[in-house]
């Protein structure tokens, strides 16, 4: 198993950016899969991003592509998610995920089964 710790989320205008941050403890962080996946009220889980162990692959929901960008540093167990040019439509609470290492670039929230406890992202119109 892997833990995940969230951060970075918060308030922020339309038009701008944030950079939510999860960090993982565990031996086998840089063989997994991981993800950012986000929930609004009322609405189900949607898969924003995902990338693979290495980094070479990754995985945009078209909802974010060419604003959001996902990466990873596999020496400091910690994934990242660049949020720009953000809407009001990008609120809701963002969870770090992490997959098992059968899965390469993961294409869903079910792909996962290791979650963070989640960051609330607010976006003022």
């Amino acid at each position: 198993q892997v833990q995940l710790v969230e951060s970075g989320g918060g308030l922020a205008q339309t038009g701008g950016s944030l950079r939510l941050s999860c960090a993982a403890s565990g031996r086998t962080f840089s063989n997994r899969a991981m993800g950012w996946v986000r929930q609004a009220p009322g609405k189900d889980r949607e898969l924003v991003a995902a990338i693979n162990w290495s980094g070479a692959s990754t995985y945009y929901a078209n909802s974010v592509k060419g604003r959001f960008t996902i990466t990873r540093d596999n020496a400091r167990n910690t994934v990242y998610l660049h949020v720009n040019s953000l809407k009001p439509e990008d609120t809701a609470v963002y969870y770090c995920a992490a997959a098992p290492t059968v899965i390469n670039t993961p294409h869903a929230p079910t792909d996962f089964t290791s979650w963070g406890q989640g960051t609330q992202v607010t976006v003022s119109s």
